[in-house]
């Protein structure tokens, strides 16, 4: 059923496009004033736009004027040479190259509409678990992974200690009640799950750059660190450490785009294998 619907999309399209896909040969009419001039090409007003920032005015913006008009002016000059110059030899290689890029354009661009219209992009969780629990040797780690908690509160907060005792304790109305201060908190960290790099754990909280790795890479309750502004109050819940399996929660987003992936791969082979056959049955592809 889904390839009848579409074989008949594709038809559609490919009628439809013929309108809207490919540039018509007319010629552009440009009734403005001309700038600038290298034998038949001209440089208008209009290609001017943009070329002096908003905040640029007087002397300064007329250096950027003449400095655009120059450059222009050489490429052209350049390019005017070079197709009077070039060898026929080498002028057929770079019409070549030229046809072969204008056709890879003509034909991605084409793909890629196909594509976001047919492309089922739902990835449920379902999907996502089986392919991890299937492919779990592609997600071994090349770093080391931490789930952490910590508060960051100014050398002028009032409750320190009652900070401290609340975020030692493991009772959950205790956690309730340091919520209740994170107001007054510079930045917090407390019942999310979130995996994070040992990298971006330097970044978040920089007095750990002077703690050794070994000491940070390990489970702890309670590390307190300062810096100028403040006090920080780490917990390291759980980590992970290189070619250790990635958790799935960390995953989860990879995992969608590869399947996402795969499922772009079999869509074109689908369109391929679609447009060879009905060429086929309509005459219009032949093998000799």
């Amino acid at each position: 059923m889904r390839k009848i619907v579409l074989y008949c999309f594709l038809l559609s399209v490919l009628s439809c496009d013929k309108l809207s896909v490919f540039p018509t040969n007319k010629k552009e009419q440009r009734n403005e004033r001309i700038v600038a001039s290298v034998g038949d090409k001209n440089l208008y007003i209009s290609d001017l736009e943009g070329v002096v920032p908003r905040d640029v005015f007087g002397q300064d913006s007329t250096v950027l004027v003449k400095s655009f008009i120059n450059t222009w002016a050489k490429k052209q000059l350049f390019l005017k040479k070079a197709e009077e110059n070039i060898s026929a030899v080498n002028n057929e290689k770079v019409n070549e190259l030229v046809t072969n890029y204008r056709q890879s354009l003509y034909i991605n661009g084409y793909k890629e509409r196909l594509i976001q219209q047919q492309l089922d992009t739902i990835v449920s969780d379902t999907s996502i678990e089986k392919y991890y629990n299937q492919h779990k040797a592609n997600f071994k780690l090349n770093e080391e992974l931490l789930q952490i908690k910590f508060i960051y509160y100014g050398k002028d907060f009032l409750d320190k200690k009652e900070a401290e005792e609340k975020f030692k304790s493991s009772d959950i109305e205790d956690l309730e009640d340091l919520e209740n201060l994170t107001i007054n908190f510079k930045d917090y960290k407390l019942r999310d799950s979130t995996w994070i790099t040992y990298e971006k754990v330097l970044q978040k909280i920089p007095p750990f750059r002077y703690v050794s790795k070994e000491k940070l890479l390990k489970k702890s309750k309670y590390i307190k660190k300062e810096d100028s502004l403040g006090v920080y109050l780490v917990a390291v819940n759980e980590v992970l450490y290189r070619n250790d399996v990635a958790p799935l929660s960390y995953t989860r987003e990879n995992i969608k785009q590869l399947i996402l992936h795969k499922r772009k791969i079999d869509l074109v082979r689908e369109i391929e294998k679609i447009l060879i056959n009905d060429a086929i049955k309509n005459n219009e592809f032949k093998e000799y």
